[in-house]
């Protein structure tokens, strides 16, 4: 299986193909041609700083920076509300302010969230929005990579976790550790449902353009400060399933998208993935 993002088995294409194809190669030689490398002291300093930046991010954009996501239930299915379904129990991962939480309880009247995320101050405005119910949401601070999310949550009680473009925010060194704390507090047969950046999506491209933002391989820096890695199918594969999870789904979304004040069009890729946790 090739870690690029071609072929038809593992895609669902709203650009048309040649386009595709010619990003893709264009992607590969700027990557390629990408030798430029952050000093050590650097790239520690921003591996070591990422929760810090994160808090920095949400004190100036409160939330007024990303926007309610809407999409999800329409990607994963296990999000679809029934009002004959049973009762189930999800716990968001880097939950920000609650661009999915609110959407999500709104909707489904049988879905209790757990929702936490490494910033202090992105927890305090999910616990002030009006919508915030301790009855149907428990909002708490926690860095994956070091907090055990079992002292929070009890072993084995979740049905679903939602991963949406959150590990990408972490070191790839430490991503394994979060995966297993993930892990340990599903119920066997439990999903997590996960969409991230994809190798060569525009923002890769970018980064690559620039002098001083690659920290590592697929690994980049903002100019905040804050992280920014990029998934293969097959590396992304492989780290669930070295923490145990089985793979159900695993695919590149391609998306080729508008925008608007600069008059041109833009070609995103997303790695978007289900994995379970066997059955005992």
């Amino acid at each position: 299986m090739s870690n690029k993002p071609t072929g038809e088995d593992h895609a669902r294409l709203t650009m048309d193909a040649e386009r595709l194809e010619q990003h893709v190669n264009r992607a590969k030689e700027l990557i390629a041609n990408d030798q430029k490398e952050v000093p050590p002291f650097w790239v520690n300093k921003y591996k070591k700083e990422a929760s810090k930046n994160w808090d920095l991010f949400y004190k100036r954009n409160t939330t007024k920076f990303f926007k309610d996501r809407h999409w999800t239930d329409r990607e994963f299915e296990e999000l679809q509300c029934n009002d004959n379904q049973e009762k189930k129990t999800l716990l968001e991962i880097g939950c920000g302010v609650g661009n999915f939480v609110f959407p999500r309880l709104e909707d489904n009247k049988n879905l209790f969230i757990y929702a936490c995320d490494f910033s202090k101050r992105a927890i305090e405005l999910v616990q002030s929005n009006p919508q915030y119910d301790e009855s149907r949401c428990k909002a708490f601070t926690c860095d994956l990579t070091q907090d055990r999310l079992t002292d929070q949550i009890p072993p084995e009680s979740l049905d679903l976790v939602s991963a949406i473009f959150v590990l990408s925010a972490i070191p790839r060194e430490k991503q394994a550790t979060a995966i297993q704390n993930v892990f340990e507090v599903l119920k066997p047969g439990g999903y997590v449902l996960f969409r991230d950046y994809g190798l060569y999506d525009e923002a890769q491209l970018k980064f690559s353009a620039a002098s001083d933002k690659k920290l590592d391989e697929n690994l980049y820096v903002r100019q905040d400060g804050t992280l920014s890695y990029f998934f293969s199918l097959e590396d992304l594969q492989a780290r669930f399933e070295e923490q145990g999870f089985k793979t159900i789904k695993n695919e590149y979304v391609y998306r080729e998208t508008t925008n608007r004040r600069l008059d041109m069009s833009i070609d995103r890729i997303f790695a978007q993935a289900k994995f379970q946790k066997p059955m005992v």
